[in-house]
């Protein structure tokens, strides 16, 4: 059985975001990446602080994993779109707190489109 394109690019989305979650222990410093303007990324608060959302990102991306073994792709598709909420928010918290733009929409709003476009391509596969 082919694995549809769809399936392997919302795979994609999810190992990245596992990774992402999994660096922010290692390297917390990773964070000013985010597009946050005077991020402390040696205070020990903002490192507890990035802990939990490390946590929480590798769970989103396990759900995407759980979604592909368990679920029809219809499903996996809704969740891709509603999960686009997150880069989505992402994107305008950098911008709020005037942060570049280009990392805004470079890299949250990117991830945002590239999610609904997946969800979508899931739902009318």
């Amino acid at each position: 059985m082919l694995i549809p394109v769809a399936t392997v690019l919302a795979a994609l989305i999810g190992l990245g975001i596992i990774v992402i979650g999994a660096r922010a222990f290692h390297t917390p410093q990773a964070a000013v990446g985010f597009g946050i303007p005077g991020t402390p990324a040696e205070d020990r608060t903002f490192q507890a602080w990035l802990s939990v959302k490390a946590v929480r990102d590798i769970a989103s991306g396990l759900f995407v994993f759980v979604l592909i073994a368990a679920a029809t792709p219809s499903v996996l598709g809704w969740f891709m779109l509603a999960a686009a909420a997150i880069p989505a928010g992402d994107a305008l918290i950098v911008l709020r707190s005037k942060g570049p733009k280009a990392t805004a929409y470079g890299v949250h709003g990117a991830t945002a489109a590239v999610m609904v476009a997946i969800g979508v391509l899931l739902l009318i596969a």
